[in-house]
């Protein structure tokens, strides 16, 4: 694997602990890992950066749906662009707090009011539980654009790994529900097709990173098992339409296990008449930006989006 990495990455990539995802205990476990592995870098100063949690209705009687809200401190004269965000874990894990400093980033720089969904995870809520919560949060955030400070015509979708999947999936789900609309969507290294089958994804197999067994464990907690007639909302590589679909940026790491579902997905977009934009990061493993922030490979990344926000939303 190694001579496949970056050499400013090499040092991170001995640190990592093997990745086990074969029993719900370690699932339990992969949960903290994420958390700690995708610490970035240090919050910036809530002097800046309003953080609030709120509860929102979801679609089952009596559930609710946890939202964090990221907006300036200091009041904007205008309303501001929104930008919906969905934490990655691999379907399994993860929680909004982990992307934080990413979400602050995103205010500050990009001008965007930031809504970041808690939404139920796998193997205790498979598909479609973690997307139906996606969709509904969406649209909430839609319907309460006014109070939220929000331009309803600019609100953007975004996520990362699994929360790439489940912006491609939301997308999706607002087309063929008639909305709500979305202005733009960022769906980064994207986890999009269960089948496992393209090259990269049977080539990385060093279980320190996101690999071939991981990702083969994580479809099947999040489909429960299922392996015919996989909804396109589940893996949104297996849609036949992709007209009428956002305008897209991505990006990937050429030794991360999404990397040819990726550049699949952002060429059947082209293909389809969607203003679509792509950018390989040669020798980077997966979650390489949020793992070793420092480097500068990874700074590039995120600097890239970030543009990318300012560019189209």
């Amino acid at each position: 694997m190694k001579e496949k990495i970056q050499s400013e990455l090499h040092a991170v990539l001995d640190e990592l602990s093997e990745m086990k995802f074969s029993t719900r205990e370690e699932i339990r476990n992969s949960r903290a890992l994420t958390k700690q592995a995708f610490k970035g870098e240090t919050p910036i100063s809530r002097s800046k950066v309003r953080v609030t949690d709120k509860h929102i209705p979801g679609q089952e009687e009596g559930q609710n749906i946890r939202i964090r809200i990221y907006e300036p401190v200091m009041p904007v004269k205008t309303i501001s662009p929104g930008l919906y965000w969905i934490h990655g874990g691999g379907y399994l894990s993860g929680t909004p707090e982990m992307n934080d400093d990413l979400c602050e980033r995103f205010v500050l720089e990009a001008g965007c009011v930031v809504i970041s969904i808690a939404y139920r995870l796998a193997p205790e809520h498979p598909f479609p539980a973690g997307v139906e919560d996606c969709y509904t949060g969406l649209k909430w955030v839609s319907d309460h654009a006014g109070e939220l400070g929000l331009d309803p015509e600019r609100i953007g979708v975004a996520g990362h790994s699994a929360g790439g999947g489940l912006t491609a999936a939301v997308c999706l789900m607002a087309r063929d529900r008639g909305g709500p609309k979305i202005a733009f969507q960022m769906p980064l290294c994207p986890m999009l097709d269960y089948r496992n089958i393209t090259t990269s994804s049977q080539e990385i197999t060093d279980t320190r990173v996101w690999n071939y067994y991981s990702n083969q464990a994580a479809w099947e907690a999040y489909l429960a098992g299922q392996t015919e007639d996989v909804s396109v909302y589940a893996s949104p590589a297996s849609a036949e339409d992709f007209t009428g679909l956002p305008a897209a940026y991505t990006m990937v790491g050429g030794a991360d296990p999404f990397r040819d579902e990726t550049i699949e997905y952002i060429s059947r977009l082209s293909q389809a008449g969607v203003h679509a934009e792509f950018h390989l990061y040669p020798g980077c493993f997966h979650g390489f930006e949020g793992i070793a922030p420092q480097a500068e490979v990874s700074q590039r990344a995120v600097r890239g989006y970030i543009d990318a926000l300012k560019r189209n939303l």
